[in-house]
């Protein structure tokens, strides 16, 4: 994957993730950083362009780092433990969804 499509892939999910939780949380991006304030504490979500990976920070499954697989669509993590939306989804307890550019 060049730079490029990682930037646009990545941009595209913050998007997003932004745009759905609006209800459900209070949200914040600066650049590349969503920050989402939730009941049980606080996720950032922030791309991690060296690696072309999503990095998540969450106050219940931790650290954890995904990578895009164009096969699946999905941010995969990168330990083989489930897809980033599926993650979130079942933290926040919200529905999310993304497609691919």
């Amino acid at each position: 994957m060049t730079d490029s499509a990682f930037e646009s892939l990545a941009d595209s999910l913050l998007t997003s993730l932004e745009e759905g939780l609006g209800d459900h949380a209070d949200t914040e991006r600066q650049g590349g950083v969503l920050t989402i304030e939730g009941e049980a504490g606080t996720w950032i979500v922030n791309k991690h362009a060296p690696t072309r990976q999503i990095w998540l920070s969450s106050p219940k499954s931790g650290a954890r780092h995904f990578a895009f697989k164009a096969e699946s669509g999905l941010w995969q993590d990168t330990r083989g433990d489930g897809d980033l939306l599926t993650i979130l989804s079942a933290e926040l307890d919200v529905p999310l969804t993304w497609q691919p550019a």
